[in-house]
C-alpha cells in the first residue's frame, strides 16, 4: 500500500511557486495519453529506453533479466503523476516519488494503487529529502530543472542524495531558436500539445551550461543523447540531435 503524503513543503530554494500552481492547475489529466501531458506520454518509450540501458550500463546488469533493477533505490525528483515512477516499479526497483506539488502526489498514489504497484510518494523536495539524509542509487531528473528556481541549490540536494556510485539521469530543452519553434511556438500555441506558459525558453539550458551547473553541484557530465520528434508516426527516438529535447547521465565528484 502506498505512503501518504508528506505534509506540506517548507519553501525550499529550488521551488518556484507559480512552477507549482501552473502543473496544479492540470494535475488530473497526468495519466490521459491524449491530454496535457500527451508529449511525455509520447516520450516515454525512448526515455524509458534510455534509462534502462543507462542503469543496466552503469551496474553491470543484464537488461533482458525479469526484475533488472531489484535492490536498486531510485528517486524520481519531480516525479508528476508517475509516468516513469511505474516502469521503474515494475523493473523492481524500491521506487521514491517525490514531487513539490501536493496535487501531483495524490494522482500519483491513486494511479498506483490501481495498478497494484508498491511506491513511496511524497510531497517534499530535494532540499528536504537531502536533509534527511535519504541515499539513493539512482536519481530520474526528467523534464524537472527548467521549472526550479534556484538550480544550484537543486543540484546541490540531488548530489548529497546520491550514493558514490550511483548515477543520476537528467533531460531538459536547449536554449536555441529551433527549440522556441518547436517546444514552446508549436507545442504550446499551434498544436495545443501543452497549456501555453508551460515552459519558459529563458530558462532552457544550452548543454554546456548544464555541464557547468552539474559540476558547480558536484557532479560529471557522461553523455548526452538528443531526442527528436518523428512526424510521420507520431514518435520519438534518440539521436545526435541536441537542438531541442536531450538527455543524458551523470555521476557523482567524490
Amino acid at each position: 500500500m502506498n505512503k501518504q503524503p508528506a505534509a506540506k513543503p517548507d519553501t525550499s530554494a529550488s521551488v518556484d511557486a507559480a512552477e507549482i500552481e501552473r502543473f496544479a492547475a492540470i494535475a488530473e489529466s497526468w495519466w490521459d495519453p491524449n491530454g496535457q501531458f500527451k508529449p511525455l506520454h509520447s516520450l516515454g518509450p525512448v526515455r524509458i529506453n534510455y534509462i534502462k540501458n543507462t542503469i543496466c550500463n552503469h551496474f553491470d546488469i543484464k537488461p533482458d533479466t525479469d526484475k533488472p533493477f531489484k535492490g536498486l533505490r531510485v528517486l524520481d525528483i519531480g516525479c508528476g503523476g508517475g509516468l516513469l515512477c511505474e516502469p521503474m516499479a515494475n523493473f523492481g526497483a524500491d521506487v521514491i516519488g517525490a514531487d513539490a506539488t501536493e496535487k501531483n502526489i495524490h494522482v500519483a498514489s491513486a494511479h498506483a494503487e490501481k495498478s497494484g504497484l508498491d511506491i513511496d510518494y511524497r510531497h517534499t523536495t530535494a532540499e528536504q529529502l537531502a536533509e534527511a539524509n535519504e541515499k539513493f542509487d539512482i536519481i530520474i531528473n526528467m523534464e524537472v530543472i527548467e521549472h526550479v528556481s534556484d538550480v544550484d541549490s537543486f543540484l546541490t540536494a540531488c548530489r548529497a542524495l546520491l550514493k558514490d556510485n550511483g548515477i543520476m539521469l537528467i533531460s531538459t530543452l536547449n536554449r536555441t531558436p529551433k527549440s522556441f519553434l518547436f517546444a514552446i511556438v508549436g507545442a504550446e500555441y499551434i498544436l495545443g500539445w501543452l497549456p501555453k506558459g508551460t515552459h519558459t525558453w529563458d530558462k532552457f539550458f544550452k548543454p554546456s551550461e548544464l555541464t557547468k551547473h552539474l559540476a558547480h553541484g558536484g557532479f560529471a557530465m557522461q553523455n548526452l543523447t538528443g531526442m527528436s520528434y518523428q512526424a510521420l508516426n507520431d514518435t520519438w527516438k534518440a539521436s545526435d540531435d541536441l537542438s531541442v529535447n536531450y538527455m543524458g547521465y551523470a555521476t557523482p565528484v567524490k
